[in-house]
């Protein structure tokens, strides 16, 4: 059963909140501009996900658009002309902040993209842990035929998720790929069809909430950790986390499940 955040039911009003069981569903709902990013949805999403990082019932979250056009097609046209040299930076810093407190965020969350992941759109998608879209779903970066590029973290993650050759051909010529190739490229890690989407998309990420807890905030936090230091910092950290997890109350709980052939029960502990 859908259950809506009362909290914020009152605060929100482009994005809204419902629980289902132990994943939170968080719709982005611009309908009429294609769910385009404007400085209050970005700051709509920052007082979400803060608020989700505090439910210690919600175990994951899956981050989509409303409608099947779009999941978000790419960043509000109108703000982006009334940009300045300092303007610009002001808003590629707020933007780079909130995606990187969902690329930080202790829970894995999903993108489900279900239609345009445009601009903004994709660079949203890729500051999340994981990416699923519906095979009507379309990626890109136009902004080089806007006289402009991603400047919410687009350059650096998207290279890092599809290789530095494909990330430059996709910056480069603006062109947009379908699901098909997007899956192809390692970009969604799963396509599916469109009528049964949002429940697809839950059971992908009830096949990750479904683990310990801890275990899955410390697997993020070495592979993220990973991608910006030197291999040998790297292994000291994921030895430290692989530490303090051996000594969890789920570690013991999952070691005695698999011994005791019965599913284990993990509370995060």
């Amino acid at each position: 059963m859908l259950v809506s955040y009362e909290w914020a039911m009152t605060d929100l009003v482009y994005l809204s909140i419902a629980i289902d069981g132990k994943i939170a569903v968080v719709t982005i709902n611009r309908q009429d501009k294609l769910n385009a990013l404007n400085l209050a949805v970005i700051k709509e999403i920052e007082q979400v996900f803060i608020g989700l990082s505090e439910d210690d019932d919600v175990r994951g979250i899956i981050l989509t658009g409303e409608g099947k056009k779009a999941f978000v097609a790419g960043a509000d046209i109108g703000e982006l002309a009334d940009l300045n040299r300092q303007t610009g930076r002001v808003q590629s810093k707020r933007g780079q902040r909130v995606f990187s407190l969902i690329e930080n965020f202790s829970k894995p969350v999903v993108a489900a993209i279900n239609g345009y992941a445009l601009g903004g759109g994709l660079e949203l998608a890729l500051s999340c842990h994981l990416r699923v879209a519906s095979r009507t779903a379309r990626f890109g970066f136009p902004e080089v035929s806007l006289g402009i590029m991603p400047g919410f973290g687009g350059t650096v993650r998207l290279s890092r998720v599809i290789g530095l050759g494909r990330a430059i051909e996709m910056t480069l010529t603006g062109d947009m790929i379908g699901a098909d190739k997007a899956e192809n490229f390692g970009l969604v890690s799963a396509v599916f069809g469109s009528d049964d989407f949002l429940s697809d998309s839950k059971d992908f990420l009830g096949r990750i909430i479904r683990h310990s807890p801890g275990a899955i905030q410390k697997a993020l936090r070495s592979l993220y950790f990973a991608q910006d230091t030197r291999t040998v910092e790297a292994l000291v950290m994921e030895n430290d986390l692989f530490g303090q997890l051996s000594g969890s109350e789920d570690m013991r709980e999952g070691i005695s499940a698999f011994l005791e052939k019965r599913k284990p029960v993990f509370k995060g502990k």
